[in-house]
């Protein structure tokens, strides 16, 4: 009995100790929180059993900050390595959180790259012009739509480019990033391009080409701009460019008078 109850106190011990360390750094080793606890590394061990079930019976929320940077960190990563190489490991040391942290704001790669998708695409600022402007003509509400993506990924040039690869390979980790886009953004400017086509505002063809059609132009010029500035004196505003785009598809998307 005297055992167990000064296991328990020294439990209680390295947990007091614990808590505070672990919020100014959530780095800390297991070295550094036995020594703040005044006990050896041994006895940690074997009262604790190991970091992770330490922090597992502080049961300690991550600080609020921790999200944000997980997220900048691992964009940064998946560009330089790709989603499938991407360590959760590495990725909880360049974000400066734990590992258990980590894990508990994001179970695994395919809610990371969820929330990559969510945060860093335009499909939130594209559904919600959709739904600002259901109604008014495509002559309208393309050109906005073709801005508002532009605003949002211009000068993110090699954000967009890992987007768009990760979300084009279908990989498993990659495929709730998909259903998002396709519930969002693309589902949104999907709904809007049959509307008008059913309306007779659009020509009528498939829609997923429509969209391709719609898109494709956009993304191709947000990903090699940069290439026309530096070697063609490319000089025209992204925002003017977005618009010449997109005024190009609604004209070839303009029924002829008297056809639909």
């Amino acid at each position: 009995m005297t055992g167990a109850v000064g296991a328990e106190r020294v439990r209680t011990r390295i947990l007091q100790a614990a808590r505070p360390m672990l919020e100014s750094d959530s780095r800390a080793s297991v070295a550094d929180l036995a020594a703040a606890a005044g006990v050896s590394r041994a006895t940690f061990h074997r009262v604790m059993g190991s970091r992770g079930e330490l922090v597992q019976a502080l049961d300690m929320e991550p600080d609020p900050d921790a999200t944000a940077r997980i997220l900048a960190a691992a964009i940064e990563m998946v560009g330089r390595t790709g989603l499938a190489a991407l360590s959760m490991d590495e990725l909880a040391t360049a974000a400066a959180c734990s590992r258990a942290s980590l894990y508990r704001i994001f179970p695994g790669k395919a809610a990371l790259f969820r929330e990559l998708v969510r945060v860093y695409s335009p499909l939130e600022a594209v559904a919600h012009t959709v739904d600002r402007m259901s109604g008014r003509l495509p002559a309208e509400v393309m050109p906005e739509l073709a801005r508002v993506v532009a605003a949002e990924m211009g000068g993110r040039t090699g954000m967009a480019r890992t987007l768009v690869f990760e979300i084009s390979s279908l990989k498993p980790d990659a495929v709730e990033g998909v259903d998002l886009a396709l519930t969002r953004g693309i589902g949104a400017v999907m709904g809007y391009v049959v509307r008008e086509m059913a309306a007779g505002h659009l020509v009528l063809m498939n829609p997923v080409l429509a969209l391709q059609g719609f898109i494709g132009p956009i993304v191709f010029h947000l990903l090699t701009r940069d290439l026309a500035e530096a070697r063609m004196g490319f000089d025209i505003p992204l925002a003017d460019a977005a618009t010449q785009l997109a005024n190009a598809w609604v004209r070839a998307m303009t029924p002829a008078p008297g056809r639909s």
